[in-house]
């Protein structure tokens, strides 16, 4: 069984507005609608868990839901305090079935189908499989100071998408023992490399494959949606 878990529970303060950037308009429908009707439409999906900020559970469940005509089961999770604590919530409630786990960004709404499902394979193959796109401008890393300290070597630089997928029993391991270790990771990939002898695999993502977190990657996803559906 191959759970999803999209993850919607952030408030999205670097969007500047009064609405979590979750619920904002994108070609009539939430940014969130989106992500969860690309996974409803996965053949390779059994369930789908979707967290939000426990205070909107009821708003989702009366404006949100209804509206999607999803043809899997879907679950509303209250989410953390952190992304992390969002996803190990969903995890806890999970289905005991569940021997797959793919989670995703809520606000990337233009997952390619072709490209979730490779994900999914991926990780049941190799155990855990995240998307990334190499790196195509020059990596400085800087410090506090401001000052660059070394340029990084760009042809072993990608940077990470979602979704990630895992064996259930690797994701929640690896969630357990960060919690027991105090530790907070930037995404769910790094928990399981920190485990040590897992080899996390890599599949080449897509560019179109946006973030939606600041005001100008908004007006980006209205200008592609309008060329997808134009």
């Amino acid at each position: 069984m191959v759970s999803a878990i999209i993850v919607a529970a952030g408030k999205g303060i670097r969007m500047n507005v009064t609405t979590r950037k979750q619920y904002l308009d994108l070609g009539g429908r939430p940014i969130l609608a989106h992500s969860v009707m690309a996974f409803d439409a996965c053949n390779l999906i059994d369930k789908i868990y979707l967290v939000i900020p426990k205070e909107d559970i009821e708003y989702c469940r009366k404006n949100i839901i209804p509206l999607l005509e999803l043809k899997n089961g879907i679950e509303l999770i209250p989410g953390g305090e952190k992304r992390q604590n969002s996803v190990y919530n969903a995890l806890q409630a999970m289905d005991k079935k569940t021997d797959m786990v793919v989670v995703h960004d809520g606000v990337r709404p233009f997952i390619q189908a072709e490209k979730l499902e490779s994900c999914i394979l991926g990780a049941r193959k190799f155990g855990a499989c995240i998307l990334a796109i190499p790196a195509g401008d020059t990596i400085k890393c800087v410090g506090k100071s401001g000052f660059i300290k070394k340029t990084l070597e760009r042809d072993n630089i990608w940077l990470a998408q979602t979704p990630q997928a895992f064996k259930y029993e690797l994701i929640k391991k690896a969630h357990e023992t960060a919690r027991h270790d105090g530790y907070t990771g930037s995404d769910d990939s790094m928990l399981v490399e920190r485990l040590g002898g897992i080899d996390v695999r890599i599949i080449n993502g897509s560019k179109g494959n946006i973030k939606v977190t600041v005001r100008e990657d908004l007006v980006v996803a209205r200008a592609m949606l309008g060329t997808i559906t134009g």
